[in-house]
């Protein structure tokens, strides 16, 4: 994988993005979290830019809208092309920015891709119903776009968790707001920007703007963004809908997870040890999915644990940049902070240290922990981390009621050697995601994603049900061959 891009020659530099890169009046550094090091400068938008932004999305999105739709679908389809023919375009400032290992960074880049792809088939998919009616007349109720789309994404997934959104939103014949996490606002937004003014995309039909907390409620706020798409914490997405729904916008919140990873008795324990560390310690555990509670029954879980521990000890950890290194840093100071200090704090609970539990500036080792009580915030809270927190069961219905104690309801995985067993358990579990035979941490262009509880709220993301949901309004639309006559 080649190193990022000499800063001088990106056309992001210090620019913002509405159909051309244009020099921002102020910038925001970009950091690698792997070195601390500045690696490049974008700009820092403000409310003034996102006003001129309305106002040329809501102007650009009638025309695009009004496109055919293989026009469309041509656009989406060239800029997938462009990403597969040189994934590292994108995968390289996956680990520079956002701290990816290569291997999470060329996973990331190939879910993007597809999204593009799937999405390019949504701009062709059947878009209404005809209806009945008790009158002469045509009756038919169709989808049309909602106008201009807002789109705040976060840093773990940047480009994937902006892509699922601004493709579909985009191939249903919307206009786009983007406004990625300031620490990866070029893999989540200006390198995407550029993906699209390659393969064709108008002006002013997708804006990218870089900025902190004001700028995004100024979005959320904003009259003439009737549907916003979040991704981010529970907390964060409280605060939006608290502040878009008096506005009575389209809302659709994909939030945060404690995932629960069920461990039968059966389990081949080797196998399931070995999805556990995936669901855990992939980029970090900075992932709504990664799996944050391990429910493992009593009979086996001295042998799982052994070999989760010798799985977490193995693992090499440090600079992206060297395909070595399996995980990468932690994305800044402050969670790296929180993290460890609710580590600590389980310790001094009573809970025991099994593996990891240190680090080296913002890396942080794979860390087990056991002995916890289900009452400990290293069990019940979402810890955004590399840490596998286990905890033993008894009894299934014990389990079940473990599981859905949880606030969050995103993603379960239940192992066993009685595939069947597990699926009836399925129908008793409260989750947005129930994977058999596999750890918590799975995604598909295709399939409608979300959670339930304070994991979601609004329409899911992905398959053309769900993307039509999100992404469009019903329009009722009658039509008859004479002027209806009344008795006055």
């Amino acid at each position: 994988m080649t190193t990022t891009a000499d800063p001088a020659t990106t056309a992001w530099h210090g620019a913002l993005f509405d159909g051309a890169f244009r020099p921002a009046t102020r910038t925001l550094p970009v950091i690698s979290p792997a070195t601390g090091a500045a690696i490049d400068t974008v700009g820092e938008a403000g409310t003034d830019d996102l006003e001129r932004a309305v106002r040329s999305a809501v102007a650009a999105q009638r025309e695009w809208a009004a496109l055919t739709y293989d026009k469309r679908v041509a656009v989406l389809l060239r800029a997938a092309q462009l990403l597969a023919d040189n994934p590292d375009r994108l995968a390289s400032w996956l680990v520079a920015e956002a701290g990816s290992g290569q291997g999470k960074a060329a996973f990331e880049v190939g879910l993007v891709t597809s999204e593009l792809q799937e999405s390019a088939a949504l701009a062709s998919h059947p878009y209404g119903e005809m209806l009945r009616s008790g009158k002469p007349r045509l009756s038919v109720a169709r989808r049309v776009p909602v106008g201009v789309v807002g789109v705040i994404s976060p840093f773990n997934f940047p480009a994937i968790l902006s892509m699922r959104s601004v493709a579909p939103a985009l191939a249903l014949g919307n206009a786009v707001i983007l406004k990625p996490d300031p620490r990866t606002s070029i893999a989540g937004g200006l390198a995407l920007a550029e993906l699209f003014r390659e393969a064709g995309l108008p002006a002013g039909v997708l804006h990218v703007l870089p900025g902190g907390g004001e700028l995004g409620a100024a979005l959320v706020e904003h009259p003439q963004v009737p549907c916003l798409s979040f991704t981010g914490s529970t907390a964060a997405g409280r605060r939006i809908a608290a502040s878009a729904g008096p506005l009575l916008k389209k809302l659709h919140l994909e939030l945060g997870g404690n995932n629960a990873l069920l461990v039968l008795p059966d389990a081949d324990i080797e196998a399931a040890a070995s999805a556990g560390a995936w669901g855990s310690f992939l980029h970090q555990g900075q992932i709504c999915m990664t799996t944050g509670r391990h429910l493992v029954h009593t009979s086996i879980a001295e042998e799982y644990t052994a070999a989760l521990v010798a799985t977490a000890n193995r693992i090499p950890v440090g600079d992206p940049a060297d395909s070595g290194n399996a995980l990468g840093p932690i994305i800044d100071a402050g969670q790296r902070d929180r993290v460890h200090a609710l580590v600590t704090a389980a310790a001094e609970a009573g809970a025991t240290i099994a593996a990891g539990g240190e680090y080296t500036d913002l890396y942080y080792r794979p860390t087990v922990l056991t002995g916890l009580t289900a009452d400990n915030p290293a069990w019940t809270e979402e810890i955004f981390g590399p840490v596998a927190p286990v905890l033993t069961y008894d009894t299934i219905e014990e389990a079940i009621e473990i599981i859905n104690a949880s606030e969050y309801g995103l993603s379960v995985g239940i192992l066993t050697a009685d595939a069947y067993r597990a699926y009836e358990l399925a129908d008793r579990i409260e989750s947005g995601a129930v994977h058999i035979n596999d750890q918590t941490v799975d995604d598909e262009a295709p399939i409608p994603f979300g959670g339930v509880k304070a994991s979601g709220v609004g329409g899911r993301f992905g398959g053309p049900t769900a993307n039509l949901d999100t992404f469009t309004e019903t329009q009722w639309v009658t039509m008859q061959s004479d002027i209806a006559r009344y008795p006055f």
